[in-house]
């Protein structure tokens, strides 16, 4: 199938500052995005695609000048995919705290006028959200015709079910959870002790030394990714293969494949990322518990969301993000009498499962995709999935 050719990103300036969660606020800020497809004359077409943790607004499609630089969801989105963009009008957001575009750590300061630093508030999934419908209502879209994520991204579309639930028809929340477990913010507190105790680091103020903390984020990036992938999925891919052929017997040299893979991944992380952006980020998923304001009861949680139908996906192998988590939303969902549709894919790739080519899960969200149309009355697929 097709993709969506060159697109070129956008950038929208807001004056009125915006509350945040912590009780700060931010300041005059920008919100990087871009869009996909046609905007229809009743505005009813629109989907919001939520990015997850190193993501961005680049869902799909390339840039003119940066040919390989390929949009994160770009076998998701385009002419006769799942999103649809023959029909759909699909929008990427970069959320306020990035390192892609948007107002974050790497951006002046107005009201000192140094880098944000470590000095960036904290920011919240709520937060994100309720910046994401400020950008929707200058673009003039009241209402989505859904709103679509992954991994941190499902919970972004969670939250706009309660934030926002007269502004949304579908959630669909992919790979996610109502909230991380214990062993999850113990893995995003051991990557954020990478970056911290880098010397490099100072306190967050790295850019006034003219350094990064590339060794502290590269170790962080080594963790995570392996949270990523299954047990199987790393065995087929690397097994016990050693990168020379035979053991060299050292400590500080790479000898496996899986070594320098790893290693690989978070050299490549260390070039674009940002290390305040990740200790933001990896905090907001941590905070994410929209049960906790109801006594911990989910289902109270989801109670003002009858107005719109939800798809949730899971993958048998994702360990990070359980199938068993999808199914207590689901559970909340089913107590409050709301329309929830439930797949759960038997895929070999662990956590990842949610970025790749699975062709059982694209038919789910295919057809998913095609009942939203229709319930639009938007005109159907041109090509099979």
């Amino acid at each position: 199938m097709a993709s969506i050719g060159h697109v070129t990103a956008q950038r929208m300036d807001f004056d009125e500052p915006l509350p945040l969660r912590s009780g700060a606020v931010l300041p005059a800020y920008s919100l990087v995005y871009e869009t996909y497809g046609t905007l229809n004359a009743a505005r009813s077409n629109a989907v919001l695609v939520c990015h997850a943790l190193n993501a961005s607004h680049h869902v799909a499609g390339t840039y003119e000048q940066q040919p390989h630089n390929v949009g994160w969801w770009d076998n998701l989105v385009g002419p006769g995919k799942p999103l649809d963009t023959d029909r759909l009008f699909v929008i990427g957001v970069n959320n306020p705290g990035s390192c892609f575009g948007s107002t974050g750590p790497m951006h002046v300061n107005p009201a000192t006028g140094r880098v944000w630093g470590a000095d960036f508030p904290v920011v919240t999934v709520e937060d994100w959200v309720d910046a994401q419908a400020r950008l929707l209502t200058r673009l003039g879209i009241e209402r989505l015709a859904a709103v679509l994520g992954g991994s941190l991204g499902g919970m972004q579309a969670l939250a706009w079910t309660m934030r926002h639930p007269d502004r949304v028809d579908h959630c669909i929340a992919v790979a996610t959870a109502p909230s991380l477990s214990a062993q999850n913010i113990a893995f995003n507190e051991v990557a954020r002790r990478a970056i911290v105790t880098d010397p490099d680091f100072h306190g967050g103020h790295y850019h006034d030394h003219g350094v990064l903390p590339r060794r502290g984020l590269r170790v962080a990036r080594m963790l995570g990714h392996i949270t990523y992938l299954s047990d199987d999925a790393m065995d087929v891919k690397f097994g016990r293969r050693l990168r020379h052929g035979a053991l060299a017997f050292t400590t500080q040299d790479i000898e496996f494949q899986i070594e320098s893979y790893l290693r690989h991944q978070g050299d490549k992380f260390s070039d674009y990322f940002d290390a305040n952006t990740y200790l933001l980020i990896t905090r907001a998923l941590d905070y994410f518990d929209p049960a906790a304001a109801h006594g911990g009861d989910l289902a109270r949680a989801f109670a003002g969301a009858k107005r719109q139908r939800f798809l949730l996906v899971s993958f048998t192998t994702d360990w990070r993000f359980a199938p068993a988590r999808s199914r207590e939303i689901v559970k909340a969902l089913v107590d409050n009498g709301i329309d929830v549709s439930y797949a759960e894919i038997d895929a070999p790739h662990g956590h990842d499962a949610f970025l790749l080519d699975d062709p059982r899960y694209h038919r789910v969200m295919a057809a998913y995709f095609d009942g939203i149309a229709a319930r639009a009355g938007l005109p159907a697929r041109a090509r099979d999935v």
